[in-house]
């Protein structure tokens, strides 16, 4: 059973916002000769590695609710010019849409079991209805 992580996406209004900065990101690493990836920095380094890399996703609340993920494809750890212990996530090129899920805010980064991580919209056949629409049915419990 895969173990995810889910985080707050700061600066982001909308999965378009993320989109977008993850297109922009695997550009970058694409001009540089290396596979189109973008990163994420945390302070704290994430003790059950194994775990997240075995199928593992980062999770991303966007104004209060989960609405997409993408997929862990490393964890690097590394000291910053300060010296300060700092962790690369490494991320998938491709933003997946979720179903919603309410998520109070919080800091840093948390653990999220399979069990509880929402199912990507695709499965539910609701990847074409705009996130207001899709915000809708949920609250109403009809996606």
């Amino acid at each position: 059973m895969a173990l995810h992580l889910i985080k707050l996406c700061v600066g982001a209004e909308s999965i378009q916002d993320l989109g977008e900065w993850v297109a922009e990101r695997a550009l970058i690493a694409i001009a540089a000769g290396l596979e189109p990836s973008s990163t994420h920095t945390t302070r704290m380094v994430p003790k059950r590695v194994d775990e997240l890399l075995d199928g593992g996703s980062l999770y991303w609340v966007i104004k209060g609710q989960v609405q997409a993920r993408q997929r862990l494809l490393d964890i690097r750890t590394f000291t910053d010019g300060q010296g300060i212990g700092r962790c690369d996530l490494v991320l998938g090129p491709e933003v997946i849409e979720t179903e919603l899920q309410p998520r109070r805010a919080f800091q840093g980064w948390r653990y999220l079991n399979e069990d509880e991580a929402p199912r990507d919209l695709k499965a539910l056949g609701g990847g074409d209805l705009p996130v207001e629409l899709r915000r809708e049915l949920a609250e109403l419990g009809l996606l």
